[in-house]
């Protein structure tokens, strides 16, 4: 007898990959993570191994799935989604769909399968997906295709404040002190020539991020600038994909995520309201309780057509327990 209609859903990130083996009436069989999907810098074929160690890791082989709903950092263009399903192909994953790790987040935070979703993590993105299909999304290249903010967008900005605060040609700021004290150094120069020579990592710097919103709240004038200008990015974003799709005037759910947005910083939190109060006030601000695999996994099965009981249990497994 054949057993059970199985789905691979897949969030590869550029931290860790995630995946869920799930049944076609929404049981999930296994999970496993494995290390960071980055097809970008070590190579489509790499990247796809590493989809394929945490599928062994379940215990299921390749040519039990039915379908794979593959959400991916890297998948930005519409070639770079064809050349990553062709890897899977190639190894005999059978149905794939690829797509961007943003649609995962979306459908993780969404009671349906439309909606927008802006991610704030290192960096920044959106998506929008309209209740026919219609999607919008940015290119997302950071500052060459006009993005500003994530954690290592705002933390350069207020190292450029820093340092012109320091050597007299800004306004004093809080700043200062901030980064000084996160990364050690007696001044914020020498934080500057320890980036410049190598021997502080510059990815490093979105650890400022909680920092700089911890100034803005304590009233310093340049970070608290930062904060609402973060805001403001994050809002058009999803104010764009709204009209794109003639959502603006419709209530829709807007999904946060990425580490920023997650955090639920009071002060933040606050700008987004006020900014989406006066940009589109039919938004409704959704911070999910599902992790991304799970949206990934919700997909997979739209795909194929399962009926809302899978879906619901299937988010009863990956919904975080009530606490008393």
């Amino acid at each position: 007898m054949a057993g059970p209609r199985l789905l691979l859903a897949v969030d590869g990130g550029n931290s860790k990959t995630d995946v869920a083996v799930v049944t076609a009436d929404g049981e999930v069989v296994a999970t496993a993570r494995t290390g960071p999907f980055e097809p970008q810098s070590a190579g489509v074929a790499a990247a796809v191994d590493v989809v394929a160690q945490a599928a062994d890791r379940c215990g299921v082989p390749a040519p039990a799935f039915e379908h794979v709903s593959a959400c991916l950092a890297g998948a930005d263009f519409p070639v770079e989604e064809e050349a990553l399903a062709a890897e899977f192909a190639a190894r005999g994953f059978g149905d794939v769909v690829v797509r961007n790790d943003t649609f995962a987040l979306l459908r993780a935070g969404t009671s349906a399968p439309w909606g927008v979703a802006v991610v704030c993590g290192a960096g920044i993105n959106a998506i929008g997906v309209s209740p026919t299909g219609q999607v919008a999304r940015f290119p997302s290249l950071g500052r060459l295709s006009g993005d500003w903010g994530g954690g290592q967008g705002v933390a350069e900005e207020a190292l450029w404040h820093a340092v012109r605060a320091e050597d007299g040609r800004g306004a004093p700021t809080a700043l200062v002190e901030l980064v000084t004290s996160h990364f050690g150094t007696a001044t914020v120069e020498e934080l500057v020539l320890d980036l410049h020579f190598g021997r502080v990592d510059e990815g490093r710097l979105h650890e400022l991020a909680p920092g700089v919103l911890a100034v803005a709240a304590a009233g310093d004038a340049l970070a608290r600038e930062l904060a609402r200008r973060q805001a403001e990015e994050v809002t058009v974003m999803a104010e764009v994909c709204l009209r794109r799709l003639g959502l603006l005037e419709t209530p829709v759910e807007v999904v946060l995520g990425g580490g920023m947005l997650t955090a639920g910083d009071p002060l933040l939190t606050s700008l987004l309201e006020s900014a989406f109060a006066a940009r589109a006030a039919q938004a409704k601000l959704v911070v999910p309780d599902l992790p991304p695999v799970a949206g990934a996994a919700l997909l997979g099965l739209d795909h194929l057509g399962a009926p809302e009981a899978a879906l619901a249990r299937l988010r009863a497994r990956f919904e975080p327990p009530v606490r008393r």
